[in-house]
């Protein structure tokens, strides 16, 4: 089975976000071969309850950090195949709560305070790597770089190799889910998806 995993770290219920998620995640699904058994999950952070980084240095346990509604979700991103995280632009970086997820991330590569391995300082708790993808979502005149960097940099330390990105700029801000109506970027959203479905196809279908 293969599962996808879409993050999403807009607070906004229908948000063009959340939008080209599904889409490229419908886009992964529709393109595998038939018969391909997948597993998608939709997580929006905003409805989970969960506190900052407390920069406890080693993990609370053999596993991933335990203090709230992560738990789980640390879980899901540790099994997923695909991983798609998708943020709207919020002072030319990602939203609090993309950050704040992504910080207590921290605890999967935790500090390896045994200097078991010299060459490196951190401990990888994730053993494969997996394609992923980003969707950023902002104003016509917003500074997507600094949100990309972000992403990207949480994407090398949870052993996700960026496979592509879908970038919105919105044309009215003061409407939500505005992709919906953006036939190139729905396009955009359906390329990466056939191509990470190209990544993740069984090879003996």
């Amino acid at each position: 089975m293969i599962k996808l995993l879409s993050i999403s770290g807009s607070p906004v219920e229908g948000s063009s976000t959340d939008l080209l998620l599904k889409r490229v995640a419908e886009s992964i699904e529709s393109a595998l071969p038939n018969g391909t058994s997948v597993e998608s999950n939709f997580i929006k952070l905003h409805s989970l309850t969960f506190v900052p980084c407390q920069a406890c240095g080693e993990a609370p346990e053999a596993g991933f950090c335990i203090f709230d509604d992560l738990s789980e979700l640390y879980d899901k991103l540790a099994a997923c195949d695909c991983l798609l995280f998708g943020s709207p632009i919020y002072f030319d970086s990602v939203s609090a709560q993309a950050k704040l997820f992504i910080d207590r991330c921290n605890c999967i590569r935790p500090a390896d305070f045994t200097t078991t391995d010299p060459e490196h300082q951190f401990i990888r708790l994730l053993d494969r790597k997996r394609p992923g993808a980003i969707v950023l979502v902002g104003g016509e005149k917003q500074w997507y770089e600094g949100a990309r960097r972000t992403i990207a940099g949480f994407f090398k330390w949870i052993e996700v190799v960026n496979e592509g990105m879908v970038q919105y700029s919105s044309h009215d801000i003061k409407k939500k889910g505005t992709a919906a109506t953006d036939p190139a970027v729905l396009e955009e959203a359906d390329r990466l998806g056939r191509h990470l479905a190209s990544l993740l196809a069984p090879k003996d279908i």
